[in-house]
């Protein structure tokens, strides 16, 4: 069994009126199924409203299937005994890093949670150290959050649950706030974290570019998977893609508008570098 499957998950949100009768049922997740092995790092891509936030909390128990099952690490959700070994297995970073961050000196708010699950002092500071050298911010320990960039607030907010040492780590559109620069900041760090660590990572996000690198992307509109494969699979579909009112990365798009100009580029280009390589090739040919 992988570190996260879920089989036929589906959760439905209740709006109830002022005497708690139901006055309508959301379908957010509608059978997923999603086998992630340990070590990958697994994207999942859709609009606002897909269900890909709501899967994301899935995976960290803070919310529970309506029907089917997800095991974490082998553990169910669904056995409230195992809420808090998965979250000590699959920890979370989530849009706004101000709403994760608590301590007003950066070593401190690293330290706060493996102290709050009972880590023994000297072993504190020593993810501490490891954890802000994983985020490349040991040299901001001893600042106040607040003064940091959003994308360094977003590395401490990492930090923190790196700290937790899970074995996997969701980030739920963590870059969502943020500029280019913090965006990248953020993005490879997670890389970093996925290579140097082994942690497993489930990135989601709606930003393309950010999925160009991971191992396997699946894609979610109206809380279900309607297309799944590896980076290159994906954007090879550009029209199906659009289809689903996703774009594309932006070396993709310009090869696909080539290729339909009469130009022989070849499918799944992803970088700016492959682009630039085909062109070439096709010059010198």
């Amino acid at each position: 069994m992988g570190i996260i499957k879920a089989k036929n998950v589906v959760h439905e949100f209740f709006r109830r009126d002022e005497e708690g009768n139901v006055e309508s049922i959301t379908t957010a997740l509608d059978h997923v199924n999603l086998d992630v092995k340990a070590g990958q790092f697994i994207a999942i891509l859709g609009h606002n409203g897909s269900g890909k936030s709501t899967l994301a909390k899935h995976i960290n128990a803070l919310l529970t299937p309506t029907e089917g099952v997800i095991w974490v690490d082998g553990m169910d959700v669904l056995d409230e005994d195992n809420t808090i070994p998965i979250r000590k297995t699959a920890g979370m970073v989530f849009q706004n890093p101000d709403n994760q961050i608590i301590a007003s000196v950066v070593e401190e708010d690293v330290g706060f949670g493996p102290e709050n699950i009972g880590v023994p002092t000297e072993e504190i500071w020593t993810r501490v150290n490891q954890s802000l050298e994983a985020v490349d911010m040991v040299k901001y320990r001893k600042h106040s959050p607040n003064k940091l960039s959003g994308g360094q607030k977003q590395r401490v907010a990492i930090a923190g649950v790196v700290a937790m040492e899970p074995k996997c780590i969701v980030f739920d559109e963590p870059t969502a706030m943020l500029d280019p620069n913090g965006r990248k900041e953020v993005i490879a760090t997670a890389h970093d974290l996925n290579k140097k660590k082994g942690v497993t990572i489930i990135l989601i996000t709606h930003y393309m570019e950010e999925v160009v690198d991971a191992d396997y992307v699946y894609v979610m509109e109206k809380g279900k998977i309607v297309m799944d494969g590896t980076p290159r699979d994906i954007f090879s579909r550009v029209d199906e893609l659009k289809e689903h009112r996703l774009d594309v990365p932006q070396a993709t798009l310009v090869a696909d508008e080539l290729r339909s100009a009469g130009v022989p580029i070849p499918q799944g280009i992803l970088t700016r570098k492959e682009l630039v390589d085909a062109i070439m090739s096709v010059a010198n040919a």
